[in-house]
């Protein structure tokens, strides 16, 4: 199973950025997905969750300018960036629950993507 992180960039202060997250693998079932950040010199935080049923966590800081969403049938997650500010600078990483198949067997592991570089410019 790969987490594929991508969408990240360079962004003036009040842009928007789109980051996508494709999972990849013999996955029987993705439950929560999550979004987390960290940025220079701090530790990983949470930003957005999303569940398999579609409820969803937001982190105070980016309540009412990010949305996270998903597409079950393409095993993507997105996260809507809007109104950035320079403390949103971040690498930004995919989280996912997943249940996958060995053939015989299944199994649940919780997987984390490379990270995609958020950068936001006063």
């Amino acid at each position: 199973v790969q987490l594929q992180a991508s969408g990240g960039g360079l962004v003036q202060a009040g842009g928007s950025l789109r980051l996508s997250c494709a999972a990849s693998g013999n996955i029987v079932t993705i439950n929560t997905v999550a979004w987390h950040r960290q940025p220079p010199g701090k530790l990983r935080e949470l930003v957005a969750e999303i569940t398999s049923g579609g409820s969803v966590n937001y982190s105070d800081s980016v309540k009412g300018r990010f949305t996270i969403s998903r597409d079950l049938v393409e095993r993507m997650v997105y996260l809507q960036m809007n109104s950035l500010k320079p403390e949103d600078t971040a690498v930004y990483y995919c989280n996912a629950d997943v249940v996958f198949s060995t053939g015989d067997h299944y199994y649940q592991h919780n997987y984390w993507g490379l990270g995609t570089q958020v950068t936001v410019s006063s």
